[in-house]
């Protein structure tokens, strides 16, 4: 890797289906209720992709068409194209090949990353050193999943959670000191039943019995992974900290994964940083998985300055965890 070559964030867009589910309609599917539903998780609605036609491609194509006018830019001029989905159109080609054709980007190379809800740190992680390695110049990242196409919408421990969406960046060698300065990714594979989607994959592969047994939608043990999620976002963000010699005074924003508001806070709350320095969406769209900290950059946006110094957080199924620290460059 070159030390002298920095990534930076250049460019960001996103895409939201329009059709807007809410706690009141889930009231009319499972026993649960809009109160319960906000003190436990903080999600008022979430976004659902009717249309049977369309899936992640499309949702991360829509993204990446709104990163390339944001820079004015052809697809052509695209590198590499990396898709961190759970929901991936086919288990082959990959999603991100799909996204490819969509926007003809037709220079760029391909392929998608599988982290959970981890996913887009771990592939703005590869995207970075993609850049850093001196070889490649314009790398697009996308969190996209359709959520909905795995939700069980009789499981009340699940189907308030997840919504749909896509959001992505563009990275680009940086020009000052402003961009990626540090990451720290972690794993750990010996919980990985508690938090999965069991059918379909080469273990249990698509069946009658599989269907029956509902194994191609998520399953969730809800208290260890809270336990889990809650513990490794807030201690990641604080390593990330004393690694870089920040106090919360220094952090103008934590952009943290969407999943429970209650762990957001109390990552927050490790930081010693001011609720007011917190990203916080997941009331309007639910957990997204891999778009959440995309589209948390997206919608402040213009309320970021150069040179704001962002810590990204995120746990997901694996599992797997990390914290990016950048400054803003744009």
């Amino acid at each position: 890797m070159s030390s002298e070559i920095k990534a930076k964030i250049s460019a960001v867009g996103h895409y939201l289906p329009d059709y807007v589910l809410t706690n009141q309609e889930l009231e009319k599917l499972v026993e649960t209720n809009d109160e319960w539903i906000r003190t436990r998780t903080g999600i008022i609605e979430r976004r659902i992709l009717k249309d049977p036609d369309k899936a992640s491609g499309f949702m991360a194509a829509e993204a990446a068409r709104e990163i390339l006018r944001q820079r004015n830019m052809d697809a052509s001029e695209i590198d590499v194209i990396i898709v961190a989905t759970v929901t991936p159109d086919y288990m082959f080609p990959a999603t991100a090949c799909i996204a490819q054709s969509m926007i003809g980007a037709s220079n760029a190379f391909c392929f998608d990353l599988s982290a959970a809800c981890s996913g887009f740190l771990y592939a703005l992680e590869v995207g970075t050193n993609m850049i850093t390695s001196g070889q490649y110049k314009r790398v697009l990242v996308i969190g996209s999943d359709k959520m909905s196409s795995i939700v069980d919408y009789t499981d009340r421990s699940t189907c308030i959670l997840f919504g749909d969406g896509a959001a992505g960046v563009l990275l680009e060698p940086a020009d000052d000191e402003n961009g990626i300065v540090d990451s720290i990714m972690y794993s750990d594979g010996d919980m990985s039943s508690t938090l999965i989607q069991s059918g379909g994959g080469s273990r249990n592969p698509a069946s009658h019995d599989t269907v029956d047994k509902k194994m191609h939608y998520i399953y969730q043990e809800g208290r260890p992974v809270f336990k889990r999620a809650t513990e490794g976002m807030a201690d990641v963000s604080v390593e990330i900290m004393k690694k870089n010699q920040l106090s919360g005074d220094d952090v103008d924003w934590l952009v943290p994964h969407q999943a429970n508001l209650r762990i957001i806070d109390a990552t927050a709350r490790r930081m010693n940083l001011d609720p007011s320095k917190v990203m916080i969406n997941i009331d309007k769209y639910g957990n997204t998985t891999a778009a959440t900290i995309p589209l948390c950059l997206y919608d402040w946006k213009d309320r970021l300055k150069k040179g704001d110094k962002l810590v990204l957080s995120a746990f997901g199924g694996g599992y797997t965890w990390g914290a990016i620290y950048l400054k803003w460059a744009m």
